[in-house]
């Protein structure tokens, strides 16, 4: 992959240094899509992408890494750990904040492979960017994630995708990490109720009496934790920096979750496909908190990978503005739910 002459140089734009770590700034014109180099907390070379109506910054110093998603007018609704800004080259792994892209399932080899080097970039069409780190040799697998950004609006569509580069097959998951800024809450939509069908003869299936859910927990989660509500319709999780570690995975199947913080609402969406076999007791969706940050995590089926072979693993994320706090069940279900589907 190359570098494309379209992209301006930072040098040609003038002050781009303090002009990107402000959420003032004047972004491209709407409905016309730009990627241009900036610089961006301590580091040289990095990418913005702009509709007009929101920013994406993705560092090509390390990575691959988005390190900021914003509306015009907002904040970067994704965490960063200002120690780590503007540094690169560590012999050990970094979590820094922003997005990534891991191979799935948790280990402490392949997974934490280090991505402290730069990537490329290239430009696969209007709003289209793909960045690629270094190939990893040492466990064959070439990363990749392509950037899809809209003429206008916040609907970014992101594709990871892991290459086998290695001689011979491997068995992995994709596992792409949003790393929320602190101080939010993430909205969990639950699948819909349905009554016990009593006596078999009102049983129309098998299924009347099957359970249609997966939850996994960790063993440092705690029913009794006030940062979780565990709803009728939702399920919450509220980012505490006076609070440590919790998780929990589900099979998702809703189309989606979402994070408020400070008024806007961060929405991923992804999918869940039946019958294939996912990560950690059959989970596409596992979420993380600690002090510093909360993680919403996706990850693909486990494949066996063949050399040459790519899988690809898709997100589509989106923005709202002014939502306010959040409310009482019956609030998130008119306010928020529609927004998540």
């Amino acid at each position: 992959m190359h570098r494309q002459s379209s992209f301006l140089l930072a040098t040609l734009i003038g002050g781009l240094s303090a002009m990107t770590a402000s959420p003032e700034v004047a972004l491209a014109q709407k409905g016309n899509v730009t990627v241009e180099k900036v610089e961006y907390q301590g580091w040289k070379n990095n990418l913005r992408l702009s509709n007009g109506d929101i920013e994406l910054i993705v560092t090509l110093d390390i990575g691959p890494r988005i390190l900021s998603y914003r509306l015009a007018d907002g904040k970067n609704v994704l965490k960063e750990y200002p120690d780590q800004m503007g540094q690169s080259g560590e012999d050990e792994w970094k979590i820094r904040g922003g997005h990534r892209l891991w191979c799935g399932p948790e280990d402490n080899t392949r997974t934490y492979a280090l991505d402290n080097g730069p990537v490329t970039y290239e430009e696969a069409g209007p709003g289209v960017v793909k960045v690629r780190p270094k190939a990893d040799t040492v466990y064959g697998i070439q990363k990749e994630i392509e950037i899809q950004v809209p003429s206008s609006g916040s609907r970014v569509t992101l594709i990871h995708r892991l290459t086998n580069i290695g001689p011979k097959g491997t068995e992995l998951a994709p596992w792409s990490i949003s790393v929320m800024a602190p101080g939010g809450v993430e909205i969990i939509p639950l699948p819909a109720k349905h009554p016990h069908p009593g006596s078999p003869k009102n049983a129309k299936s098998a299924a009347d009496y099957a359970a249609d859910q997966i939850m996994v927990i960790w063993p440092y989660l705690d029913f009794q934790d006030p940062r979780w509500h565990f709803g009728s319709q939702f399920i919450t999780l509220r980012q505490d920096p006076k609070r440590g570690p919790t998780k929990l995975g589900l099979a998702h199947k809703t189309g989606g979750v979402g994070y408020l913080n400070g008024g806007t609402l961060f929405v991923k969406r992804f999918d869940y496909v039946e019958g294939e076999p996912y990560p950690d007791s059959g989970v596409n969706f596992e979420t993380f908190t600690n002090e510093d940050m909360l993680e919403i995590e996706t990850l693909g089926p486990i494949i066996g990978l063949e050399p040459g072979k790519t899988v690809e693993h898709v997100e589509r994320w989106e923005l709202f503005a002014n939502l306010g706090e959040l409310g009482d069940e019956a609030a998130i279900a008119k306010a928020i739910a529609p927004k998540l589907k």
